[in-house]
């Protein structure tokens, strides 16, 4: 009550900060005039003036006034479009660094130019960020005439684009593109061997279209480059054969956690079935030591079975597996799911199977966003988030109020028992409205459910087009056109679809797809005049029919979803109405919904019949709280992703600070040194402990050492003997024979050949060891969560082990580093050429972009010590050639220590 009377007062927090805004729009207004009257060079001279002003000193919150009234000049002059004081409103709330919740329709793709031009003129480059390559695209050339107009430079990320073509587009005062490809260069340039070859700047400013999608949606799943590991389909195709043969029993299934784990029946069963098909010894199980692999692809095919839906998460097109991106509906061609997961579902659907591949290089959008020193979004639902923006990204959302007033009618759900009453219901109406010139927009879950009521509306004769996965490059013209007379369209989701439904049709997108180039210039503008007056003609029919009518077949997990769907009618004070329809056999209802409400609809004392509805307000809320509780449990899987990625990021920064230090010395001598001296230190210190006498000492396994990492023979037992030596003196003779060796390698190669060679191999090794490393915390994710079993906390544990891990990697990279420069011998010309151009990068034709993590998905191995390999060098922490037990530090593909010669993981690495 109180609360309540202090708002009446004082208006709430988001009043205040509209308020705080709306202050800034006089100001432009009254500026209109004066750059209305000016030539468009004197316009354009704006920016040198802008410039010259930041160079002096000027603070950029003091231009924003003519700022915004320059580019709202240039708008009208390029565009054709003047903005609106609520889109000046919006775009100071970005320039603030804030979210700018704005209905659909209301221009935010207009608003971007007001922040973005002001943001650009100290030169550091803005990024405006969007959900596909389409309106990268498009944005980047529709408002780019805006910019090129007042002389900036515009830049466009999409797919396919050559690196040089790419470092243009990223030098450009703004850049357009989507989030997934600003994340994977960021990746991609850390993966580089010179500063030359990166693309990206130094991070400025971003604003981020369809903030929620991208924020709080996709965080769930970072970004993930993986490169080819060892082939294993045969493995594939023998496990999932066995899968199909499980009965329901054997197996524990949770469609709400998106998990699946075998029970004890069922790992009693496919152990059966594995000896049977010879993949397993008799009297083994699938948990011994030996079996690490084979319970990795029992699992990964299980899940392909049980929890991913063909024409749901993914598409069979041109013998290949094709990702279905949840949260767009688009297919991801090029992105294959991470940790075998992608090949199990090859081996399922009987395509071919691709190599395996292991994570290079990974990042969460929440650390990837929060690198950029100022941040702002824009989108039409982001207030039900505002607590989750505020927590993770420091971001306000101020929702601004709309430029007409909205005049949609938002109708009850209506809930069926059944599936078919649904679809009847739902082809019912649309034939209805179609029956007075209505255009209806269908929003389906699912390519599956827009293929299913698609053939019950060809049954019923009425034409209609279907927006999905299969049929994206037609999306701008079938959403364009969605609002003429009698048009029903069937779309599988309507999150940054980017182009408004505009009653009686788009103007330009039908004089784009209908007027051919050639025609003379009478004839076409002819043309475009028909076109005119048949839109206007077609507007006026279709507001007198009640506008565009929204049907939603059954409700999403989020509520923003369901939101951005209904937010497609009723823009800019347009008519319209929504409405959701349900039954009791959809997945958000099957899963959260209430007991209670099954009861009740099938009740045959409250009289509902076949074919008949359950209408009710109290229904849709209960609904909506529902949809609420899978919001909160997503919002707790991304916190937890991120507590866990926060580890790794601190890592990730060390070592990405540390490579780009490395490119950019002219030499790294003293770093190389340092790490051998570093490197003796510890061997000297292991075999002759301090204050220990000379008998004790381990002179033969020191001199063995010295041999293999620094590649020298050593007269070390006679040192021993010597009266008054100490291990002191040691580690100076040891740092001096070195030094003296390395000395003479450069003279022999050439100093400056040599200094190159350093850098090249020590970046190489980094990358090496760095890439073992982030496969080891991979494997050390999967099986975390156990430890809960033990009363200990997962993080807790992840970060101390996640820690050792990194030092023993420092500790195993300044080995590497050293043995491979001690035992490095030029003996041609040709072998100086070859070391002398230094490493390749990674093919990029072998690598994988992702947005799966498999670290994100429950683990079904009830064992802690599936990842034995992982756990020993925190155990082992000690090298000791004489003693297997101390090898567990040594790389999988490094020459086993042993001297069999076979690689490590083929010998004493086996697990």
């Amino acid at each position: 009550m109180l609360l309540a009377l202090a708002q009446k007062i004082f208006g709430s927090s988001n009043d205040r900060m509209v308020r705080s805004v709306a202050r800034h729009v006089e100001p432009i207004n009254a500026l209109e005039a004066k750059y209305q009257a000016m030539s468009d060079s004197e316009l354009r001279n704006q920016t040198a003036l802008f410039r010259d002003k930041l160079a002096s000193g000027e603070k950029l919150d003091n231009l924003l006034h003519d700022a915004f009234a320059v580019v709202r000049e240039a708008a009208k002059r390029t565009l054709g479009q003047r903005h609106f004081d609520v889109q000046l409103m919006g775009g100071a709330v970005l320039h603030s660094g804030k979210i700018a919740e704005m209905r659909t329709g209301e221009g935010k793709t207009l608003v971007a130019t007001l922040a973005a031009y002001l943001n650009a003129l100290p030169g550091k480059g803005v990024h405006v960020v969007t959900v596909n390559d389409y309106l990268a695209k498009r944005d980047a050339e529709w408002m780019g005439q805006v910019y090129r107009f007042l002389g900036l430079t515009v830049g466009c990320i999409v797919h396919d684009m050559k690196d040089q073509e790419r470092k243009a587009a990223y030098a450009a005062d703004i850049t357009y593109g989507t989030n997934n490809e600003f994340g994977f260069d960021y990746l991609r340039d850390n993966m580089k061997y010179r500063l030359d070859a990166m693309v990206q700047r130094p991070f400025h400013f971003a604003i981020v279209d369809e903030v929620d999608s991208i924020l709080v949606d996709e965080a769930r799943t970072p970004l993930i480059i993986s490169g080819p590991a060892e082939d294993s389909s045969e493995m594939y195709t023998a496990i999932n054969k066995i899968i199909p043969k499980l009965i329901a029993e054997d197996f524990d299934l949770d469609e709400k956690q998106r998990s699946v784990a075998l029970t004890d029946q069922g790992t009693e069963h496919v152990e059966d079935l594995l000896r049977q098909a010879g993949l397993l010894q008799d009297g083994g199980t699938m948990y011994d030591a030996g079996n690490v692999t084979l319970v990795h692809h029992v699992n990964q095919a299980l899940r392909a079975h049980k929890l991913f839906a063909r024409d749901r998460d993914y598409i069979v097109k041109d013998d290949k597996v094709i990702i279905i991106d949840e949260f767009t509906g688009r297919m991801m061609e090029g992105r294959r799911f991470s940790e075998g997961l992608h090949q199990a579902l090859e081996a399922r659907e009987g395509v071919k199977i691709q190599n395996e591949n292991q994570t290079l290089a990974s990042i969460t959008f929440q650390n990837y966003f929060r690198m950029y020193p100022k941040l702002a979004g824009m989108t039409g639902t982001a207030m039900t988030e505002a607590a989750e923006f505020e927590e993770i990204y420091k971001l306000g959302v101020v929702d601004i109020p709309t430029n007409n007033p909205v005049a949609r009618i938002d109708h009850n759900d209506k809930i069926y028992k059944s599936l078919r009453e649904k679809e009847d219901a739902v082809v019912k109406l649309v034939q209805e409205c179609r029956d007075r010139n209505q255009p209806v927009l269908v929003g389906t879950v699912s390519i599956e459910k827009s293929e299913q009521l698609s053939e019950k509306l060809k049954k019923a004769g009425i034409p209609h087009n279907v927006l999905n996965a299969r049929h994206h490059e037609q999306e701008a013209y079938i959403i364009s056109q969605a609002g003429r007379p009698g048009a029903v369209t069937i779309a599988t989701n309507m999150a940054g679809r980017g182009t408004d439904i505009q009653l009686g049709g788009n103007l330009q997108m039908r004089i784009a797809a209908e007027i051919d180039d050639t025609l003379p210039d009478d004839q076409k503008q002819a043309r475009i005049t028909t076109l005119t007056a048949e839109i206007e003609r077609d507007r006026e029919i279709v507001r007198s029919a009640g506008g565009l009518y929204v049907i939603g077949t059954e409700r999403h997990e989020s509520r923003r979803i369901d939101n951005q769907l209904r937010g497609r009618s009723g823009r800019q004070g347009d008519p319209g109405a929504t409405m959701f329809f349900l039954s009791l056999e959809d997945d958000l209802m099957r899963i959260f919904g209430s007991e209670k409400m099954e009861m009740l609809l099938g009740n045959k004392q409250i009289g509902l019949r076949e074919g008949e509805a359950l209408v009710h307000p109290w229904i849709s809320k209960a609904l909506e709280r529902a949809q609420a509780r899978v919001e909160q449990q997503n919002f707790e899987i991304r916190k937890n992703l991120l507590k866990f990625d926060n580890v790794m990021n601190d890592q990730r920064k060390v070592i990405y600070e540390q490579r780009r230090e490395i490119m950019d010395a002219d030499d790294v001598e003293d770093i190389v040194a340092g790490m051998r001296h570093e490197v003796i230190e510890d061997m000297v210190m292991r075999l002759i402990p301090a204050q220990s006498y000379a008998e004790q000492w381990d002179t033969a396994t020191l001199k063995a050492e010295v041999l293999r990492v620094l590649s020298l023979d050593l007269p070390i037992a006679d040192w021993a003997k010597e009266e008054g030596i100490a291990d002191n003196e040691i580690i100076d003779r040891l740092i001096d024979a070195s030094d003296k060796k390395m000395a003479a390698k450069a003279v022999n190669a050439g100093p400056k050949v040599w200094r190159q060679m350093e850098k090249a191999f020590l970046l190489q090794l980094l990358d090496q060891n760095w890439k073992e490393h982030l496969l080891n915390l991979d494997h050390l994710r999967q099986g975390i969560n156990l430890r809960a079993f033990g009363q200990r906390d997962p993080l807790n544990e992840y970060k101390t082990e996640a820690f050792t891990m990194f030092e023993m990697m420092l500790v195993q990279l300044r080995e590497n580093v050293t043995t491979t420069l001690s035992l490095l011998e030029i003996r041609s010309p040709e072998d100086l050429q070859q070391l002398a151009r230094g490493p390749q990068e990674p093919d990029p034709s072998k690598l994988h972009e992702t947005r799966v993590d498999p670290a994100s998905a429950e683990t079904s191995v009830p064992d802690d010590s599936i990842q034995p390999a992982t756990q020993q060098p925190i155990r082992n922490a000690t090298f000791n050639a004489q003693d297997p037990s101390t090898w567990g530090q040594t790389q999988r593909n490094a020459p086993c220590p042993c001297g069999s010669g076979k690689k490590f993981k083929h010998c004493h690495g086996q697990v």
